[in-house]
């Protein structure tokens, strides 16, 4: 979360652009920037699990990342004539590299909005506008954060397995909405094969073009923090 914190300050200050890929290890669940994760989720089962924990920069809601593959893309808002045109653009592509592979990918309708009753659930229970489906459910769950005239979109390729974990862990809350199942596919769902890491990688990478190169950055000292601190993971 601090490398991706450190791309967004570098393309605030110096106008480029990074994509990044990535993987969890170990396992991790992680809250969005502004989810109540303290009102959802059993901090001391999840602490009883041993499983590793971290609050995103980015907004949405919990997602769990065990096989996936984690994309940031860190660049200035003109690049893409807006926050919401640089969401459908990013997500665009990342449907072009899936669509490679085999998968019968579309994007969700623009107005395909989360309703109230979604609002607080799990980032894969409901598809917003210009994601990436198959046949209905979501396969990539995105998010994005403003820092000055620059943004950060990261989100997540479920490449197999699901996001059931997470209802393990969620509280039930007199009051509250029921909980929405979680519809969610991944490319191993789709199609019919083991998917790696490294093919998924490849096929993203390709559908950047060749500007797309891999960086490897490390944050300035400033953006490691807060992100390790229990204090900033469940301040809310």
């Amino acid at each position: 979360m601090a490398v991706d914190a450190g791309l967004l300050a570098e393309a605030a200050r110096t106008g480029a652009a990074f994509l990044r890929l990535y993987r969890f290890a170990p396992p991790c669940l992680s809250f969005g920037r502004n989810e109540a994760a303290l009102a959802t989720y059993d901090r001391a089962a999840i602490a009883r699990s041993g499983i590793d924990v971290v609050r995103r920069p980015t907004g949405g809601g919990a997602v769990w990342h065990e096989q996936d593959l984690t994309y940031a893309v860190a660049a200035p808002i003109a690049a893409f004539g807006g926050l919401r045109r640089a969401y459908r653009a990013i997500h665009a592509r990342l449907a072009e590299a899936l669509a490679a592979l085999g998968a019968p990918v579309t994007l969700a309708s623009e107005r395909s909005i989360p309703s109230v009753a979604a609002r607080g659930a799990p980032c894969f229970a409901v598809p917003a506008g210009g994601e990436v489906l198959v046949s209905g459910r979501k396969i990539v769950g995105s998010a994005q954060v403003r820092g000055g005239d620059a943004f950060l979109q990261h989100g997540s390729v479920l490449l197999a397995g699901s996001q059931d974990a997470l209802a393990a862990f969620r509280l039930v809350v007199e009051g509250a909405p029921p909980s929405l199942a979680l519809r969610a596919t991944s490319l191993a769902a789709a199609l019919g094969r083991v998917v790696t890491w490294v093919e998924v990688a490849r096929a993203v990478v390709a559908a950047w073009g060749a500007g797309a190169t891999p960086v490897a950055v490390a944050p300035p000292p400033a953006t490691r923090e807060p992100f390790p601190d229990p204090a900033w993971t469940w301040r809310r």
